[in-house]
């Protein structure tokens, strides 16, 4: 019987340790797409309490205690209801969470950067409480302490293109603080013209920008304004949140009055939403390309399924599902329609249905070239897929479909300081399943080789590809 979380941890055979212990451990993280604050890392935010570090924001961790029976109150918080008791209800349901990441990602959160080794239960609770919040008062744990000490080289934060990147700027003139804070330009709410408060961000776009949009030319030049902006700033990627993967083709015409049809308080049909849709992304893409930025495309969730706690707390609480929309046939157009200008920039495709991966793996390779190693990615193994399971599934189409040893790695996605922790998770799961084809006599054993790809697809990918 192997220890439980011992420094062999997923490290099944000699070679995947000799691979993760001498090549992998120690190189820096990129994490190339989060949810962190630019705000909290500029003020150095710190933590009262194990809560406030752990459970903020967290939906991962919140979806398990609402599976656990716990009250909404303990959940996401609530009148009555102390920091310490969410955290004992977190702590009362990991136990029961054997199998799922969670498990393992929160050991290695509080072992890694808090020392507790402590096996987490109801039992253990209080005293796992009071040592790390001990620890979290000496002032030696803020958020730029938490990043020095994850070995983080570069963070890439998920930015609305309203936003003035006022915290990157001032990020850059930090002193003792060597870490790249890099904006990613997210224009979902440019896109969705169905959805609410479309209307209201055009308005508060037009503010940005200093003029009204009112027209589609004027909204085209806004956002090619503030991807200028974003450039100016630092940013080299964008990222797109895809429900379902639109393309229906249409003129720039027909998208103007479809977009002045919503201005005047029209209902927009489906169709005319993919057109809109198709025609403004497109529009984006292209500048993309032309300023070298990679583009990240995330695909087929679907949101806030629960209609009740959507009003009642909000988005992105832990109420989105995997979607079965098709992605073959509308993503094809999309690349396509790009290619053939040959305005394609880098693109990472990621999907939530694990069922799309070799579709993915696929289809992407019929786009890769223009002298970019690596130009068209099969993104890490995305929300929930981010398991064990879900990473070998991951590396293994990748590597049946394409070039495992261009692949730029892991990210986090996530809210939490302390999730870097997934990078050490990812890169122990890559060398054992790189350890395990050597071990089956598929691979020769070539240790300088083997572990030169293991360091390129843990960080020296990423930084090429992104231009860090």
């Amino acid at each position: 019987m192997k220890p439980f979380l011992d420094e062999h941890f997923l490290l099944q055979n000699d070679v995947a340790q000799t691979l993760y212990h001498n090549y992998a451990k120690s190189i820096p993280i990129i994490d190339y797409h989060c949810h962190l604050s630019p705000k909290e890392i500029y003020e150095n935010a710190s933590f009262s309490n194990l809560t406030e570090a752990w459970l903020a924001g967290d939906h991962y961790k919140w979806r398990a205690m609402r599976a656990n029976g716990a009250v909404e109150e303990l959940v996401t918080g609530g009148e009555g209801v102390s920091d310490y008791d969410r955290f004992a209800a977190y702590a009362a349901a990991l136990p029961q969470a054997i199998g799922n990441p969670l498990y393992h990602w929160s050991h290695l959160e509080l072992q890694r950067y808090f020392g507790v080794d402590d096996v987490i239960n109801a039992s253990n609770a209080p005293h796992i409480w009071e040592k790390v919040n001990a620890k979290l008062a000496t002032g030696k744990y803020q958020v730029r302490d938490l990043i020095h000490m994850s070995n983080v080289s570069v963070i890439c934060t998920t930015d609305d293109p309203i936003d003035s990147l006022e915290y990157h700027k001032k990020i850059k003139e930090l002193e003792h603080f060597d870490v790249q804070v890099l904006p990613s330009f997210r224009p979902d709410k440019a896109l969705e013209i169905n959805k609410e408060g479309f209307s209201e961000w055009i308005s508060a776009l037009g503010e940005v920008v200093g003029r009204e949009v009112h027209t589609y030319d004027v909204l085209l030049g806004a956002l090619s304004e503030r991807i200028d902006y974003f450039h100016e700033v630092g940013c080299k990627v964008s990222d797109h949140g895809m429900d379902y993967v639109p393309y229906c083709e249409a003129t720039k015409e027909e998208a103007a009055q479809i977009f002045l049809r919503k201005l005047n308080g029209e209902a927009i049909s489906l169709k005319e939403e993919q057109q809109y849709k198709t025609v403004t992304f497109l529009h984006m893409a292209k500048q993309y390309a032309k300023l070298g930025w990679a583009m990240q495309l995330h695909m087929n969730p679907t949101r806030n399924n629960n209609t009740r706690m959507y009003k009642l707390l909000g988005a992105d609480r832990g109420f989105d599902a995997i979607n079965d929309a098709p992605v073959a046939a509308p993503l094809k157009g999309l690349l396509d329609a790009l290619e053939q200008e040959d305005l394609l920039p880098k693109t990472i495709v990621y999907s939530l249905n694990a069922n799309d991966n070799e579709i993915l793996a696929a289809l992407i390779g019929c786009f890769q070239g223009g002298g970019v190693a690596g130009k068209m990615q099969l993104g890490s193994a995305w929300w929930f897929n981010d398991t064990k399971k879900g990473m070998i599934a991951q590396l293994e189409s990748l590597a049946s479909f394409g070039l495992l040893g261009q692949f730029v790695g892991m990210l986090t996605d996530s809210r939490s300081f302390l999730s870097f922790t997934r990078h050490e998770y990812f890169r122990r799961i890559l060398c054992n399943v790189i350890g395990t084809w050597v071990e089956q006599g598929e691979l020769p054993y070539d240790e300088e080789e083997l572990g030169k790809l293991v360091q390129n697809i843990s960080y020296y990918n990423a930084k090429r590809y992104f231009n860090f």
